[in-house]
């Protein structure tokens, strides 16, 4: 089981790759990693914070999909009737878009900080977008350069 370091703002939060349950997902992602995005808060889906990717392509499809994500949980819709995107439960979720119900894929989960996910939501949802970068554990470090992977096109008022 791969773990991570997520780091949100001010927040660090250890995690973990859901690799059994999302094996294709968890893939994909490893390959942009260290991945970098600002995340501003959901509109439709209840307490979570997103990175609208617009039409990004990470080459999977649905597994080990939901539309309740729990707190902790991070799940990636890879697109459709909505733009690609990353969420973040950290209260009740039920993943919409206004377009209708998402289910993204479950495939990562936090494993530590989760004290700091309310605190993470509500400054996201009253202050400022923030940004949000993941790496390895071990050495592998967030660099201040730009995202490796940036959207084509960005439809916020899409998903979220």
């Amino acid at each position: 089981m791969s773990q991570l370091i997520i780091r949100a703002g001010e927040f660090t939060f250890g995690a973990r790759f859901e690799e059994e349950l999302a094996p294709k997902t968890c893939a994909a992602f490893k390959k942009a990693m260290p991945f970098v995005s600002k995340v501003i808060h959901v509109r439709w889906s209840g307490e979570g914070v997103w990175m609208p990717l617009g039409d990004l392509d990470f080459g999977v499809s649905y597994e080990n999909h939901t539309s309740y994500p729990a707190p902790g949980q991070i799940v990636l819709y890879p697109g459709g009737i909505s733009e690609t995107e990353i969420l973040l439960a950290y209260g009740g979720v039920h993943f919409a878009s206004k377009m209708g119900q998402l289910a993204g894929n479950h495939f990562i989960t936090l494993t530590s900080g989760l004290e700091n996910m309310t605190t993470l939501g509500k400054s996201v949802l009253w202050k400022a977008p923030r940004t949000s970068a993941s790496r390895w554990p071990d050495g592998g470090r967030l660099s201040p350069r730009p995202p490796r992977l940036r959207p084509q096109s960005a439809r916020p008022e899409m998903a979220g």
